[in-house]
């Protein structure tokens, strides 16, 4: 029973973060291409690249057409990962653990779950409208993460929803990075205009304090740093992992066994890549492979925690 409980309370945080993570992207890309004159012509293709498993004669068809896009990224129950589906699971897990989560938060997702369910919805995402409804839905995916912020008791449930939400947040940075600098070849001592970064700086919330905190013209260089190395970036690969670390303690505390300490001394070393490394230890042969591995071992870690805490009949 507890295991189910935990599990549900791991996998809502998940959907909630992906949510969030998905609107912040897309409402980026929106907002960057009606900016033609400065960004040029953006195709929807590399974010439906990203957030969905479209084959490439179907992407071909719709990268181009901005209301398509957004159906296939927002309402579209076909692509497992649109918002829809992904709030749907996230009402689903929440349904089964309402004595569990308080009721602000329930009703939170049901909330969001009914808005995002509205028959209408289609018609207004092909129209002018499309920025409104993308705005109201990130207004609820905030208001979301405040309610669970102030309302949920500090215990081992917490302990597992952060688990949940900063292994999400963790993953996204490591893809979205990748993705972007795949772009540039991994070259990074190549530089580029900072015009050729916001675009991934947007879509984790940090373009304003790229523009506050980082005083160089080294862009290509000063990004990898924010995203992945500074501890103050809350979107950051090594903030995220900062907070797993934590939460894992607090899941674990008092259960000595060797099944937890395998599972700390595997996150552990996981942490260590990145505590350790110098960002100059990253350059255009060693990148690639450096976010393929992080990712991998992230993953691999997601996989142990699971069979530790969430196997049940």
């Amino acid at each position: 029973m507890l295991s189910r409980i935990a599990d549900s309370l791991f996998w809502l945080a998940r959907y909630m973060e992906r949510a969030e993570g998905l609107l912040r992207v897309t409402a980026t890309h929106n907002l960057l291409s009606l900016d033609k004159d400065v960004n040029g012509p953006l195709t929807w293709r590399p974010v439906l690249e990203t957030f969905t498993s479209t084959g490439e004669e179907e992407i071909k068809a719709i990268e181009g057409n901005t209301g398509a896009a957004l159906k296939k990224l927002l309402t579209d129950t076909a692509n497992n990962n649109s918002l829809k589906s992904i709030i749907g699971k996230a009402r689903e897990n929440a349904r089964g653990i309402q004595d569990y989560i308080t009721k602000e938060v329930w009703e939170e997702v049901n909330s969001f779950y009914h808005l995002i369910n509205q028959p209408a919805l289609d018609n207004r995402l092909s129209n002018y409208e499309a920025a409104d409804i993308l705005d109201l839905f990130t207004r609820h995916s905030v208001l979301y993460t405040g309610i669970t912020d102030i309302t949920m008791a500090r215990g081992i449930g917490w302990g597992f929803m952060n688990l949940g939400k900063y292994i999400e947040r963790c993953l996204e940075t490591i893809v979205l990075t990748d993705k972007q600098y795949a772009v540039n070849q991994y070259k990074v001592d190549e530089i580029k205009d900072i015009m050729q970064w916001r675009h991934l700086l947007m879509s984790l919330s940090g373009y304003e304090l790229h523009l506050k905190t980082y005083r160089s013209y080294q862009y290509t260089h000063d990004v990898l740093h924010q995203v992945l190395f500074n501890e103050d970036f809350p979107h950051s690969v090594i903030y995220s992992l900062g907070r797993i670390d934590r939460h894992l303690q607090d899941v674990t505390k008092g259960h000595i066994s060797e099944e937890n300490a395998a599972l700390i001394r595997n996150f552990g070393r996981l942490y260590s890549k990145v505590k350790h490394l110098e960002i100059d230890d990253l350059n255009n042969q060693t990148l690639k492979p450096f976010l393929a591995e992080l990712r991998h071992d992230l993953l691999h870690f997601t996989n142990l925690l699971s069979q530790k805490f969430f196997s049940y009949a």
